[in-house]
């Protein structure tokens, strides 16, 4: 008997994790955080629901945290399996999981020194040791190289887009052939190449994360143009919070594009968040995964001045505009640009833009809904920049992308799993999908078990 358990991303954008587990195999798909709402962000220091021992592999989507973040905790608490996933993810891997320990351990380090905190220490979920040694399990796969999971059961990884080394997952158990999308990416995405067609599975497990938008049609490059002309005129500073990979290097190739077209002034670019800088790195030697030729690649690489220390970080919150300063996180869940958010969101001559889907519960989420303050390191900060929200940037296929997507299976499968989406915009999707497609669609909730007959 085949079952899969939704231990994230159900009825949420976060914490990816399926469980597939027969007499044979236990096998997650995905290993996430959870992000956003406090009431989730909690679930990652809940007790694993099987022993992570008995966990024989991971295979990964893709390496964002959101799908890969809780890897050093569940190593630390005793797998001890192969973590499969491409080479290019596993290169930012170790970028992004290190990187993610230390974030939280400064995280901790700073509420503990501010006494901010409602924990007598305050933790972090996993420090830098749990990260390195959570690398040690990784085991890249090419593309569409078939590798074994367990006896009789085969998996292969297929490009998605979204971001470099990005894949949906194809595993062939019982007679029976399973996907799991990830996060698909865009059909005309400025760099990252379409994702490639699924043609046939028993079950598909989809993302459904903009199944209720679709994107603007309106030109990227012109759009970021126009809030930076307007935003230099005031004088002011464009505040970017961005994911560090994928979304960070989107954002320097159109600055690039930009500045090398004369379409914006030669004001300076700040790129703040050494994870991004040395995700920009493994994009540019990944060349044959995206768009851009190395002219082009080297040109957006070289396009930021890069910040490095706490000390240069601090030193940007005392510059005034005009300025370009891109810092991570995309959804100001953490990291340095909250400091900088304090320093410039007051201001009404400066911009903050969004890139990126922001998920309910951040702060990312709070001020595109209007809001005039957020909290930060435990105080209220008020907000009067200008706010600006810019889908067309966004990495994951919209509404019609995913339709479009899914057109090109040769046969519909028994059951599509809507996941990694709010639960209206799951629910809209599976509506269209049983209209247009006639498809048995089925949206789960979170820690659901089904038997996949």
């Amino acid at each position: 008997m085949l079952n899969l358990t939704f231990l994230g991303a159900a009825r949420t954008v976060t914490g990816s994790k399926y469980l597939l587990t027969n007499n044979k195999l236990n096998c997650l798909i995905d290993c996430g955080l959870f992000q956003g709402m406090k009431s989730l962000r909690l679930k990652n220091w809940d007790p694993f629901v099987i022993p992570p021992k008995s966990i024989d592999s991971i295979v990964l989507t893709h390496a964002h945290i959101d799908h890969s973040g809780y890897l050093p905790l569940l190593v630390r608490q005793g797998f001890q399996g192969k973590i499969f996933c491409t080479p290019s993810t596993e290169a930012l891997c170790r970028i992004l999981l290190p990187d993610s320990a230390r974030l939280q351990e400064e995280e901790a380090e700073y509420a503990n020194r501010k006494g901010f905190s409602k924990h007598h220490p305050a933790l972090p979920l996993y420090n830098e040791k749990d990260a390195e040694i959570a690398l040690k399990h990784f085991f890249a796969i090419e593309f569409h190289k078939p590798f074994e999971l367990s006896p009789g059961v085969m998996a292969s990884l297929i490009p998605a887009g979204h971001i470099l080394g990005a894949a949906s997952v194809y595993i062939d158990c019982e007679g029976r052939r399973l996907c799991f999308t990830g996060d698909l990416g865009r059909e005309k995405d400025l760099v990252m190449n379409p994702p490639e067609t699924c043609e046939e599975a028993d079950y598909l497990v989809v993302e459904s994360t903009y199944g209720s938008r679709i994107h603007e049609v309106e030109d990227p490059l012109k759009l970021l143009e126009e809030v930076i002309n307007r935003t230099a005129k005031r004088g002011g500073v464009v505040l970017i919070p961005s994911f560090a990979v994928g979304r960070a290097q989107l954002l320097l190739y159109a600055l690039y594009r930009l500045k090398k077209e004369s379409r914006i002034p030669d004001i300076p670019v700040f790129l703040n968040s050494p994870m991004a800088e040395d995700a920009t790195g493994v994009f540019c030697r990944f060349q044959g995964e995206h768009r851009l030729n190395p002219e082009d690649s080297k040109g957006a690489c070289e396009s930021a001045h890069y910040i490095h220390s706490i000390e240069e970080s601090k030193g940007l919150n005392k510059k005034s505009g005009p300025m370009i300063l891109i810092a991570s996180s995309g959804m100001l869940t953490g990291g340095r640009v909250l400091h900088h958010l304090k320093a410039f969101g007051g201001d009404k001559k400066n911009t903050i833009v969004f890139t990126g889907y922001q998920a309910i519960g951040t702060r990312g989420e709070a001020l595109i809904r209007g809001s005039k303050s957020v909290k930060i390191h435990g105080e209220m900060v008020p907000i009067e920049a200008e706010i600006v929200q810019m889908d067309s940037l966004s990495a994951h296929a919209d509404q019609r992308e995913i339709l479009n997507w899914l057109s090109k299976f040769k046969k519909r499968p028994k059951k599509t799993f809507l996941v990694h989406g709010e639960t209206e915009a799951s629910v809209i999707l599976k509506s269209l999908i049983e209209k247009e497609l006639g498809w048995n669609c089925y949206i789960p909730e979170l820690m659901e078990k089904v038997v996949l007959v």
